[in-house]
């Protein structure tokens, strides 16, 4: 979502036009839980369909999800029991839900009471993109400067010393996103695109799930 969005976009309906037709997603991320308590929240809320994903190992792209995401056409409105049933970061979230509005498809969270087809929704969505901005910047600021400081002492960047977590986790966050080159995320956070290959041994994956872009089946 372009966190620099002007204010009469945020009022602006999207859907325009609503279709009244509902379609639920749910999730569950260890293999002892279940989920009817989600299913029933997504039938209560009138859900016409609904996907549902059971982790099946490390690397589960979430199957269901992309077939929910190409089955949903404009007008509809995607309904999750709650975010983090949907997004698996921040960045994961909004990268989704910006797509699903260039799709003209609504999105609802039942726990959060978030309701992108109202104003007040689209609201709060624009300032959890901004959010993910900010944090995004602050894990680059902080990795370049640990690159330097570590450059400072005569070792090179890119090794396991100066790849941290926060590095890895930022990788991470970007890799599903089509507009982000694995080229231009190693740029932007002082690296070799090998260091990420080297460090992220599920990158194929992730560059694979690209979840945001999986709408393109659905179009």
């Amino acid at each position: 979502m372009n966190a620099s969005l002007e204010p009469s976009e945020l009022l602006t309906p999207s859907p325009a036009v609503l279709t009244d037709i509902r379609i639920g997603y749910a999730r569950v991320s260890t293999g002892g839980q279940k989920l009817d308590r989600q299913i029933d929240a997504l039938n209560a809320a009138g859900c016409r369909r609904i996907f549902a994903d059971k982790k099946s190992g490390k690397n589960d792209l979430r199957p269901e999800l992309k077939a929910c995401h190409a089955f949903l056409t404009p007008g509809d409105t995607l309904v999750v029991p709650s975010l983090d049933r949907y997004g698996r970061s921040l960045q994961d979230l909004v990268n989704m839900v910006a797509e699903l509005r260039e799709r003209g498809i609504g999105f609802q969270s039942l726990h959060e009471a978030l309701d992108t087809t109202t104003p007040g929704g689209r609201l709060i969505f624009h300032v959890f993109a901004a959010l993910a901005e900010f944090i995004r910047e602050l894990i680059v600021a902080g990795t370049h400067e640990g690159l330097a400081a570590a450059r400072a002492r005569g070792k090179v960047g890119g090794r396991p010393t100066v790849v941290n977590e926060d590095l890895i986790r930022a990788a991470r966050d970007m890799l599903p996103n089509p507009e982000n080159s694995v080229t231009t995320i190693a740029k932007i956070l002082g690296v070799s695109v090998g260091t990420l290959y080297n460090h992220i041994p599920d990158l194929k994956e992730l560059r694979n799930s690209r979840v945001p872009r999986q709408l393109e089946g659905g179009k």
